[in-house]
């Protein structure tokens, strides 16, 4: 009987997904911390996969390399300050530590907004469309974000409720939050928003695929669905957060960011999304439908005018009027001949 408790308790331990037993990795004679290099993989996946999309637009893919210097640290600091300034607590008279950015604690909200920011004046500088630029890195934001969460898997963070589950994560006991000593595997949240967010960046490219989406409706999609991960995922952290309302900080900032995404739709929904091309044609094309409108009247004003602002003797001209031979005169005086002549 003991033998049979004994394989039973050996197929419990196999039956849960391990934490390394040290946040850094050793590439030869380098000391790596895990949590950086994975947020600097994010960031390469990031930028190759927004280049080959930019390039798809027609454009430069070295482009999203500059854009890249611009993204990557307003990023960084916007990820610090948020998560600083909403756990204020665990900085107060130790300030110092808010710089120590390689052993965890980069918000994702304040990423974006930073990120944000530095594409922004990106734009501003090269007369590049923000909003287009917005849309382009749409998909290479979950997926940085997804890589990027294997950082808390090394340093044994980001985990939720306990559980029993055969994907129960071992968190070692000096890293498991009060009260939860007792407990062995726990939710492994970092796993769930990693795979919410590959499942992300796959709705977001059929989206494209399917409906040529006005600019901005890209991006603000990629908002609506990473926030409604993200909420359910902050209900079931246990980690000690600041509180507004009886809710973490971090639900509010989801709700109220996923209803200005949600707002920014609903506001430009008369904008109608055209279908794909038959010949699977994205909204990688170079030009748009508005861009067509606009050389279809192009070409409507040349077929008027000629270059010099009078009207073409070729085909589509009024033909002159034929006289009429023996046309009495009007008595009032005026010509008959339409044509002026």
């Amino acid at each position: 009987m003991s033998g049979v408790f004994s394989a039973l308790s050996s197929v419990s331990l196999l039956a849960s997904i391990p934490s390394p037993g040290k946040a850094t990795i050793e590439l030869g004679p380098l000391t790596l911390r895990a949590y950086g290099f994975m947020l600097a993989l994010g960031v390469v996946a990031a930028v190759w996969l927004t280049s080959r999309r930019w390039e798809a637009r027609g454009h430069d893919p070295q482009q999203i390399s500059n854009l890249a210097l611009w993204c990557v640290p307003a990023g960084v600091i916007g990820a610090r300050a948020y998560h600083v300034a909403s756990d204020y607590q665990r900085f107060q008279g130790e300030w110092l530590e808010a710089f120590k950015i390689w052993t965890g604690g980069l918000s994702i909200w304040g990423a974006v907004a930073g990120g944000a920011f530095g594409a922004w004046l990106w734009c501003r500088r090269t007369h590049t469309p923000f909003a287009e630029i917005l849309d382009v890195l749409a998909p290479g934001l979950p997926l940085a974000q997804a890589i990027g969460r294997l950082g808390n898997w090394w340093n044994q963070e980001l985990y939720g409720k306990p559980t029993n589950l055969p994907w129960g994560l071992e968190i070692d006991l000096d890293h498991r939050e009060d009260g939860y000593q007792q407990h062995d595997t726990f939710h492994p949240m970092f796993l769930y928003e990693m795979l919410w967010n590959l499942a992300l960046v796959g709705v977001l490219l059929w989206a494209e695929r399917r409906y040529r989406l006005r600019r901005g409706r890209l991006f603000a999609l990629y908002v609506c669905g990473y926030t409604t991960g993200r909420l359910w995922i902050e209900l079931m952290r246990i980690d000690p957060a600041n509180e507004v309302l009886g809710l973490r900080l971090n639900v509010w900032t989801s709700i109220i960011a996923f209803l200005g995404g949600f707002a920014y739709l609903v506001a430009r929904r008369g904008e109608a999304d055209e279908p794909a091309e038959a010949d699977g044609a994205s909204s990688g094309d170079d030009a748009s439908s508005d861009d067509a409108a606009a050389a279809d009247d192009d070409a409507a004003d040349d077929d008027v005018r000629d270059g010099d602002g009078d009207r073409d003797d070729g085909e589509g001209d009024e033909p002159e009027a034929v006289p009429v031979p023996d046309a009495e005169p009007v008595a009032s005086g005026v010509d008959d001949d339409p044509a002026g002549s």
